[in-house]
């Protein structure tokens, strides 16, 4: 009976997913480079818990950029511990790029990151693919060389600025 519906089966199901991981950017490839980066500042909430409740705090930081109209940057998350250490918690600062001159708004601590030189990997994917993408591709990378993945990591995405359209997800990690 199955042989004579697979067909319905792949249009039904597997193909929809495939489009959507797609479309994600889930088959896209990660460019891993040694650069130097920053200086950044930043304005942030601090944040300890699961790694699946992090965008509610994130969320949290945009709401009061908007309160105080502030121009919220990219969004910046930095990891301070390893969360394949602590069973999927982490210990982070979650918040958004700041503008030159730009007030941190009321309730947020202002980060600053100087300029230094990092390994970093970029991929061009939804939010939720990106980190284990960009994570996953620097490790590889690393591994030949005798290195592991060393915290405090800083992630960053930028949005893409239209609907239907995949930012871009940087992961920045001292060098």
């Amino acid at each position: 009976m199955f042989k004579k519906q697979w067909p319905a089966f792949l249009l039904a199901f597997v193909f929809p997913i495939l489009a959507v991981f797609w479309w994600w950017g889930g088959f896209n490839t990660v460019e891993v480079s040694e650069t130097v980066a920053g200086p950044y500042r930043y304005a942030y909430l601090d944040y300890e818990g699961p790694i699946s409740n992090m965008r509610k705090s994130q969320r949290a930081v945009l709401d009061k950029f908007t309160e105080a109209r502030v121009a919220a940057g990219d969004t910046i998350s930095v990891i301070l511990t390893d969360p394949r250490a602590s069973h999927g918690t982490v210990r982070a600062q979650l918040g958004y790029v700041l503008a030159d001159g730009a007030p941190v708004p009321p309730g947020l601590k202002e980060g600053r990151i100087e300029r230094r030189p990092v390994y970093a990997a970029r991929v061009q994917a939804a939010v939720l693919l990106a980190p284990s993408k960009a994570y996953q591709a620097l490790a590889d990378t690393l591994k030949p060389l005798g290195k592991d993945l060393v915290m405090p990591t800083v992630e960053l995405y930028r949005p893409a600025g239209q609907v239907g359209r995949i930012g871009v997800f940087t992961l920045e990690m001292n060098r």
